[in-house]
């Protein structure tokens, strides 16, 4: 039996590049408000890769259960130098969701992330493919350029997040890495093989290796509306992510259990000390209730830890579907083409009558 899975045969050079074409993965979640104005965008983006590159396009739209009119926008959006998917989940399955079913719906080679409220800027992907083909990347991963403009505790809570995250890992998460990122055919055929269901993107679009690169950005104003993303979501998405990929938690509890022993260990030495060299006994009842608090916070926050493992063993025990579809839709460009050449000779004929 084996254990792993040989990619090489899809290795991509500048010749190759182009012919396995590119599929822009966008989920959506109440993006109604600037849906249309980014689809043009990436229309004229993929008109540009045409040009230079004769790289084939797709976007699929992954709408995430949103409330708004973003689903009926998606439809009518028109396959203008892109083929346009449109693929609705059956309620909110969350962003990690809705990437997963992106990728597995992305028909060509390379696959490109990118978020729906025109803060990835789509001239940056340009940038992105050249890497990709010319420099021959597997992974194109972009970074916030800087944090500047955030709160400080929340430039500490990302520090410590990463900190964490990374403490005794092999492979590192980039800091301060987003979801906007481009993989290559092979870096997409070994992330479709991970087989779990908690899945942290940033961290198994790292985990993969391959020959990646960064790409620091400004990320834009937002178009329209505001986050969605709160300080409890942030911090839930955090916990989430950390326990999904990485067993830092553990070993931190595990680390704190030890240091809690060897202080009890030394105390209980100082107060076996002062007995035999003083004769006087330690008043014991406060001290009893500090270090029983103590210790019993600690254990409390342990268990905590380990159920926040055991829940994603049982996830990954259940092996319930990581997604639905209750739509799918597809609009090709050719067809379109080909649709409009027929009209206009029809009309022609018609006049001629």
């Amino acid at each position: 039996m084996t254990l792993g899975s040989d990619v090489s045969g899809m290795t991509t050079n500048a010749a190759s590049a182009a012919a396995k074409g590119l599929s822009i993965v966008v989920p959506l979640y109440n993006e109604a408000a600037g849906l249309a104005a980014l689809h043009q965008r990436i229309c004229d983006l993929a008109k540009t890769l045409r040009e230079r590159y004769r790289l084939a396009c797709e976007v699929v739209y992954v709408d995430d259960g949103s409330a708004d009119a973003t689903l009926s926008i998606a439809r009518s959006l028109p396959a203008d130098a892109v083929d346009v998917q449109v693929v609705s989940l059956s309620r909110n399955f969350g962003k990690e969701a809705a990437l997963m079913a992106g990728l597995d719906h992305a028909r060509l080679g390379a696959v490109l992330f990118m978020d729906g409220d025109g803060q990835h800027p789509p001239s940056l992907v340009e940038r992105l493919v050249r890497h990709w083909i010319e420099d021959g990347y597997d992974v194109v991963y972009t970074a916030k350029a800087h944090r500047d403009n955030e709160p400080f505790l929340r430039r500490l809570a990302g520090r410590g997040f990463y900190a964490l995250i990374n403490w005794g890992a092999r492979q590192k998460i980039p800091e301060d890495a987003g979801d906007f990122r481009l993989l290559s055919p092979r870096a997409v055929a070994a992330l479709r093989q991970l087989p779990e269901r908690n899945r942290f993107f940033k961290g198994l679009a790292s985990w993969i290796g391959f020959r990646q690169i960064r790409v620091d950005y400004e990320p834009a104003p937002r178009t329209h509306g505001v986050t969605t993303f709160s300080a409890a979501r942030l911090l839930g998405l955090s916990i989430e992510g950390v326990t999904s990929f990485s067993v830092a938690p553990l070993r931190f509890a595990s680390l704190l259990g030890v240091i809690l022993a060897g202080g009890a260990f030394l105390f209980g030495l100082s107060i076996l000390w002062e007995v035999l060299t003083t004769g006087k006994q330690v008043p014991g009842y406060p001290s009893l209730v500090i270090g029983l608090m103590t210790i019993g916070g600690v254990q409390l926050i342990m268990i905590g830890i380990v159920g926040e493992y055991i829940g994603k063993i049982l996830s990954e025990l259940k092996a319930r579907p990581i997604y639905f579809v209750a739509e799918h839709s597809e609009k090709h460009f050719e067809t379109e083409k080909a649709q409009d050449a027929s009209s206009l000779d029809a009309a022609k004929r018609t006049a001629a009558e």
